[in-house]
C-alpha cells in the first residue's frame, strides 16, 4: 500500500498467480479453451500467434467472453486472465494459409463457438505475470508452443460461413456477423486470425488492433444511420457506476456529434503520479473526424453502445460521454470495460430535462468534477452553448 492507492495492484496480481501457479509450472498444459486466441504486435510484420489455454476443464467460456464480465470485481477479471497461459508461434502476418498446423489450429479455436479441449506442449515453462494493456483484456504467463492437439472444435457457422466466402470481403462481414447476433468478442477474435476478407488480401491482426477496428466499423455503419433518424426533443442522462469508474451519458437534441471524455484522478493507471486530476478527450461532429481518437480504442468501443440505442429507437441526437476514473480503478482490463459498461449503463431509465442547464445540475450530483471544468474541456458542449443556430432568429428576422 506504499502507492497510496485504495487497493493495491501488486498483490492482486499475486494473490491471482498464486492460486494457479502450482497448475502452470510445467511444459505441457491440457484444458478447455474458452476457446481464445492473442495475436502480438511486436515485431509486426513478423508476430506471434497462439492460443491461451486454462489448466482445466468444463466449461470455461467465462474466462473469455467481456460481454459476461459486467458486475465482476477487478478480483474476479484478475482470475479469469491469469488462468489463461498463452502459447506463442511466430509467423509473418500474410501467413494466415500456410503456417502450418499450429496456425491452422489456432484459427480454427478463433472461429468455434464453444470451449474446445486442447492439449499444447511448450518449448519451455510458461513465464512471466498477468499482462495488462488498456487496449486489450489481460492475459497470463506465455511460453513458444512446441505442439497443439485439440479434440471437439465446434466451430461458429455464421463465421464459418464468412470464412469460406472468400469474395467477401471483411468489413461486410463484420457487419453481417455483428446483424445476425454474434457477439462482438467473436468477430474480433476472427478478426485477428485472419478469416475475413478477399482470399488474397488475409492477414493477421494483433488483437489489440483487431478489437478497435471491429468496433469501429460497427459504429460507423451505425452513425451513417443515426444521422438519417429524427431528433430526440429532450436532454436525456444515463448514470452508472462500476469498477470505481462513473459513468455520465447525456444524449442532446441536436444532430448527431459526439464526444468521450475521460477524467482519471491521481494514481490511477493513465495519472499514477500526478497530483491534479488529469483530463482527455476526443469528439466528432456531424462530418466525422478522420484522424485516429486521442484517448485510443475506448473512443470507438462508447461510440458503438451509444448508437445501438439510437439505432434501436431509430432516432438521432448528439452523445457526450463523462468517465471518472477514480483510485479504486487500479489496472488496465481492457477496452471491453468501456463498450460494456456504457452498454450496461443505457440499460437503465435515462432521467429527462428541458434545458441543458437542468441536466448538468444532476450531473454535478452525481460527479466529483465541478459542472464549468466539464464545459470547459468538452468541445461539444461549448458548441453546443456558444454556437447560435438557424432556430435561434424569428420567422422573417
Amino acid at each position: 500500500m506504499l502507492c497510496g492507492k485504495s487497493s493495491c495492484p501488486l498483490m492482486l496480481r499475486y494473490h491471482s498467480r498464486m492460486k494457479t501457479r502450482p497448475l502452470l509450472d510445467r511444459e505441457e498444459i491440457d484444458g478447455s479453451s474458452p476457446p481464445a486466441v492473442f495475436i502480438g504486435r511486436f515485431g509486426y510484420p513478423k508476430v506471434l500467434v497462439g492460443p491461451m489455454v486454462p489448466p482445466q476443464y468444463g466449461d470455461t467460456e467465462i474466462l473469455d467472453t467481456p460481454e459476461q464480465w459486467v458486475g465482476k470485481s477487478l478480483d474476479e477479471i484478475v482470475d479469469f486472465r491469469y488462468s489463461l497461459v498463452r502459447g506463442t508461434y511466430q509467423t509473418d502476418i500474410h501467413n494466415v494459409e500456410s503456417a502450418g498446423r499450429l496456425v491452422d489450429l489456432t484459427r480454427e479455436m478463433a472461429m468455434a463457438s464453444k470451449p474446445a479441449d486442447v492439449e499444447v506442449q511448450f518449448t519451455k515453462k510458461p513465464r512471466g505475470g498477468v499482462s495488462f494493456q488498456e487496449e486489450s483484456s489481460p492475459f497470463g504467463p506465455s511460453a513458444p508452443l512446441r505442439k497443439i492437439t485439440a479434440s471437439s472444435i465446434k466451430i461458429d457457422q455464421r463465421i464459418d460461413k464468412a470464412y469460406s466466402d472468400t469474395d467477401l470481403d471483411a468489413k461486410t462481414a463484420v457487419l453481417e456477423l455483428y446483424r445476425s447476433g454474434t457477439l462482438i468478442s467473436r468477430i474480433q477474435k476472427a478478426f485477428s486470425v485472419g478469416a475475413f476478407g478477399v482470399k488474397n488480401r488475409r492477414k493477421f491482426v494483433p488483437t489489440r488492433w483487431s478489437i478497435t477496428a471491429v468496433d469501429s466499423t460497427i459504429s460507423m455503419d451505425m452513425v451513417e444511420k443515426t444521422k438519417t433518424y429524427p431528433l430526440i426533443d429532450e436532454f436525456r442522462i444515463y448514470f452508472g457506476n462500476f469498477l470505481d469508474n462513473r459513468w455520465a451519458v447525456m444524449f442532446l437534441p441536436s444532430s448527431w456529434r459526439y464526444e468521450l471524455i475521460e477524467a482519471w484522478y491521481p494514481k490511477t493507471i493513465w495519472n499514477p503520479y500526478g497530483d491534479e486530476i488529469s483530463i482527455v478527450n476526443s469528439w466528432e461532429f456531424f462530418d466525422g473526424r478522420k484522424k485516429y481518437a486521442e484517448i485510443g480504442g475506448c473512443y470507438y468501443a462508447a461510440r458503438l453502445a451509444v448508437n445501438e440505442v439510437l439505432n434501436r429507437e431509430r432516432r438521432q441526437a448528439g452523445a457526450v460521454i463523462l468517465r471518472e476514473a477514480h483510485p479504486g480503478y487500479v489496472l488496465p482490463i481492457g477496452v471491453w470495460n468501456v463498450r460494456e459498461h456504457v452498454r450496461e449503463t443505457l440499460k437503465a431509465t435515462p432521467k429527462k430535462y428541458e434545458t441543458l442547464k437542468s441536466a448538468m445540475t444532476d450531473v454535478s450530483n452525481f460527479m466529483d468534477i465541478p459542472v464549468k471544468r466539464w464545459m470547459k474541456v468538452s468541445a461539444v458542449l461549448s458548441d453546443l452553448v456558444n454556437q447560435r443556430r438557424i432556430d435561434d432568429f424569428p420567422a422573417g428576422g
